[in-house]
Parts: C-alpha cells; structure tokens; sequence
C-alpha cells in the first residue's frame, strides 16, 4: 500500500518538523522519539527545539500531487510522523500556516492529520465550520479511557473524514458512543525494544465493532508479541497474562495477519475532482 513511506496504511509521509512532547502512555516507547535520536536529534520534550525541515522537503507534496493528477488518483499523506501538526507551540504557528496554504496548494493529496492533541485542533486549523474535503482528522486511542477523553473533541470538528489510530493498543476500546461519526479505524501492536504485548482479544472486539458498526478497518500490526500459536519459531520470551499465550518474535515474523486474515480497509473514495 504505501509508496514513499514504510506505514502501511498511507502513501507518503510529511513532516513540517520534528519533535514532540509526550503526553500519554502510548507515548512511553515513542518510534519517533527514539529514530530522532538514533539520527542524532535531541528534540523531545517542552525544552528541547524542534527541528525544521528543508525548502527542498517542503517542494515534495507538490511533485506528489502533479503525479497523483496524472495517476487520476488520490494519494493519502499521513502528516507527521515525527511531530503532532497541533502541538501547542509559538514558534511553530508559521510552519503551521505554511502547512495550511500547503494543502490548500495539493488538492488530489489526502492530508491525514493525526494528533493527541484533538482538544487543540479546532484552536489551530484556519477553517472553521467548512474544512476542504481533502483533510482527515485522526487521533490516536490507546485505550478507553484515552477515546473517552479525546473522541469527544475529534467528533467536534467537521473534518469530513475522521479516523482513530489504536496504536500501541494498550486495552480495550468500546466505539459505540461515536460509531456514526468515525470513518475509519487503525490498530497495531507496538514495535521497538521495550514493546508491550496487545491481547488479541482486544483487536477482534475492535474489528468485530467495526463490521457491525460499517467502519473500515486496517490491522497494521501484532508488533514485537504475537499469539505463540501462530508461530513455530522458538522464542526466548513469552508471557502468558493475557487471553492468550504471548511470544516475543519480532515485528517482522509477528506479521499483520488477523485471524487469518489481512485487513486493509479504506474509508470510501471522496468524490473529488482532480484539479
């Protein structure tokens, strides 16, 4: 599915910059966090700067969108990956607006915005009650207490779509109080050495709530821990606290098949025009 990014469920990806500040404990084990640094970048936390990107870089959405025109189909850009777009932040309100003409400027991309933030969003987006048809608004619920204080916001603005990114999946997730106002759902496990385990029985709940309430679902990943059964590969760790037995056997072998099954669910096409 992806072209120029390795997330499963978009195209590319777009950075106006890198940096962030954790914010809940789907935050703990940060992959950005821990690539930034890796590459040499100290830019996590309140304190810390925020690394801003190349007038190069920023010409790229442009060259995707000119493709995307000649394709005659719509690509989706997952905007950022190494930040949160509605981090509050003075210094970032003119790349903030620089984002916006941005996406104003590429009408046949799809801007999937997705935050921790979704209290702030209305604060920070130029738009009002009449948001341009090629941005999504995603933000990410890690468990029910987490939907229960962000969804309320996200369904509070009139993105048209809205979307929720269940990853790391830290507990269970009921969506019945917003089923009519989500349009898609994302979940995956966590990656990276201090990975926790998800139980499956919290991805089938997600994905069997998705089926009856009509939303598409995507399963991006078990992560490191997956169901020891699905494996004949030994492995040195398991755990046996959840539903079922656990083994730690790598993001790669874990794989992102579900019951069997490979989910990649899209919300249904916009009717927009190419421009």
């Amino acid at each position: 599915m992806a072209h120029n990014s390795r997330i499963e469920w978009t195209d590319h990806t777009f950075n106006p910059w890198w940096g962030c500040n954790k914010v809940s404990p789907g935050c703990d084990n940060c992959y950005a966090e821990t690539w930034a640094r890796r590459t040499g970048h100290t830019i996590w936390g309140h304190k810390a700067k925020r690394r801003l990107l190349s007038e190069s870089y920023w010409q790229q959405p442009y060259a995707w969108n000119r493709a995307a025109l000649a394709a005659k189909r719509r690509v989706r850009v997952f905007c950022a990956s190494m930040a949160d777009v509605f981090e509050w932040r003075a210094e970032l309100t003119p790349v903030r607006a620089r984002l916006w003409e941005l996406i104003a400027e590429t009408p046949n991309l799809d801007w999937l915005l997705l935050t921790k933030r979704p209290h702030l969003v209305s604060r920070l987006v130029p738009w009002g009650d009449d948001w341009p048809v090629n941005v999504w608004l995603g933000t990410t619920v890690e468990d029910q207490r987490w939907a229960e204080k962000r969804l309320p916001h996200l369904v509070a603005n009139p993105a048209k779509t809205r979307f929720l990114s269940c990853e790391p999946m830290l507990g269970p997730i009921d969506l019945a109080p917003w089923r009519t106002k989500v349009d898609w759902v994302i979940a995956g496990g966590e990656s990276g050495h201090a990975a926790r385990p998800s139980d499956p029985k919290w991805f089938m709940s997600l994905r069997n709530q998705c089926k009856r309430f009509g939303i598409p679902f995507h399963f991006k990943q078990w992560g490191e821990w997956a169901p020891t059964k699905m494996h004949s590969a030994r492995v040195a760790r398991r755990n046996t606290d959840y539903s079922v037995e656990l083994s730690r056997f790598g993001k790669k072998l874990s794989g992102r098949s579900l019951e069997g099954e490979t989910w990649d669910q899209l919300p249904a096409p916009d009717r927009l025009r190419f421009a």
